[in-house]
């Protein structure tokens, strides 16, 4: 399947997906850095006791540090819009036992 977007200044961007493409969701992103990228590992993390959190990962993303600066100006723009349509995003843990967890930082190289 095939979307072709095109630009304000006339340039036309096809996306593709490969025959590998996959959705997935994940309530948990780790990110790990070295001078030459960034290592993005999404996973789904459950807790099974107020102690004990559990991460399944399932997918690790590479980015160069350029990309990932990039990322970050397309989130934050996103994020704005949301919050500008839907209400403030609060990163509060809920008082109903939900894992204070929220994501890990480690050098990888």
């Amino acid at each position: 399947m095939s979307q072709t977007i095109t630009q304000p200044d006339n340039t036309k961007i096809t996306l593709n997906k490969t025959d590998d493409y996959r959705d997935s969701y994940a309530n948990s992103v780790q990110v790990r850095l070295s001078i030459w990228d960034f290592f993005l590992v999404f996973g789904t993390m459950e807790q099974q006791a107020a102690d004990q959190v559990n991460i399944n990962n399932f997918q690790g993303i590479y980015l160069s540090p350029q990309q990932a600066k990039a990322l970050q100006n397309v989130l934050g723009h996103n994020i704005a819009q949301y919050e500008q349509t839907f209400g403030a995003i609060s990163l509060d843990v809920p008082q109903n036992g939900a894992p204070k967890f929220v994501s890990g930082k480690s050098p990888i190289h």
